[in-house]
């Protein structure tokens, strides 16, 4: 199997680049504008600094990025204004990335004076807590995810995310490229970067650099989305199968019937795969349709290979009652009719 995948290493984010970013779908207004948000972000997970208020840091992630809902205002407003700014003073001695206050709260002059002088950026946002957890916790797990990167072709087919692998020249290119001809969908060629979503989805993507370009052997470089139009790209797809195209090898037994559906393992995520065996004049492109189609049928519960099993075995049935042995040709209808066409 030519699969190796090359292991990333996930990037620190800054709160800038956090806030910025389209995918964080939450309002965001800096209480301290004057303070620059350039703190790195190293963590996925966040944290509610409550027993850090209260004085108890031994536990006290700070590197992460801090909540403050209803728990930690109502506390800081139960406290006297000196022992107030004694218990934010207490986190501020900490290289907190920021601070997002939930429920348009807001602190008072002299704690957003102690922030700006500790060069902790102060956000506030009118979602509820439980809502701004789920967003940040959503957006840093795909930051932060496992990542890997595989050398290939990957095409969105009928919505299912086939990806196409083999040696150096064999033509995963072409395949992609005449599938994108036939109005199917081009997510990455050459190198695909892997995100583990969950324990058993992979998204798949292309790399800032190559983007939607494409290398044909003899040809050059192309740009699919200027060639093809916005319709003939994407920018991310879950992976669903596998293709492992090899050149046709007499010696080696490739699977009939299909009732063994093989599988691989990228990131403990269990995906499909097909062995594709290359012979000249094997059109390879419409092979690739049917496997999408296949896996499509499987998915909405129906199975070819399994169907014949049990019309195959009901025949054996049948053909052992009446005494007599299976008739392989016979023929489907009884007599023939008229056909007027």
């Amino acid at each position: 199997m030519n699969l190796t995948p090359q292991p990333i290493a996930p990037l620190p984010i800054t709160v800038e680049d956090m806030i910025q970013s389209p995918m964080l779908r939450m309002p965001l207004e800096q209480i301290n504008p004057s303070v620059q948000p350039k703190r790195k972000i190293t963590d996925k997970n966040i944290h509610r600094p409550q027993l850090a208020l209260a004085g108890y840091v031994g536990l006290f992630t700070y590197h992460r990025v801090q909540i403050f809902g209803n728990t930690e205002m109502y506390y800081l407003e139960s406290l006297t204004p000196k022992k107030r700014q004694q218990a934010f003073r207490t986190i501020a001695q900490f290289e907190i990335p920021c601070i997002i206050l939930t429920n348009n709260h807001t602190l008072d002059e002299e704690i957003i004076t102690l922030a700006t002088e500790y060069r902790i950026p102060l956000f506030r946002t009118p979602l509820e807590t439980t809502r701004v957890t789920y967003i940040l916790s959503e957006f840093l797990d795909t930051h932060f995810a496992p990542q890997v990167s595989l050398h290939g072709s990957f095409v969105d087919v009928y919505g299912v995310g086939i990806m196409f692998i083999g040696k150096s020249g064999i033509g995963k290119s072409e395949i992609a490229l005449d599938l994108i001809e036939r109005g199917h969908r081009l997510v990455a060629d050459d190198v695909v970067i892997l995100t583990q979503k969950r324990d058993d989805i992979l998204i798949g993507t292309g790399t800032q650099l190559v983007q939607h370009f494409m290398e044909v052997r003899g040809l050059g470089l192309i740009d699919i989305r200027q060639m093809f139009g916005i319709r003939a790209v994407r920018y991310q797809k879950r992976l669903e199968i596998v293709v492992e195209l090899e050149h046709w090898d007499e010696t080696k037994a490739y699977t009939r019937t299909g009732l063994d559906p093989e599988t691989i393992q990228i990131l403990e995520a269990p995906i499909s795969y097909v062995r594709l065996p290359i012979l000249p004049g094997k059109n390879i492109t419409v092979i690739a349709e049917v496997i999408a189609l296949n896996y499509l049928l499987r998915a909405y519960g129906y199975d070819a290979a399994h169907a014949f099993t049990q019309r195959l075995e009901a025949e054996i049935t049948r053909n052992a009652k009446s005494g007599g042995a299976v008739e392989r040709f016979r023929r489907n209808l009884s007599q023939y009719h008229n056909d007027f066409e």
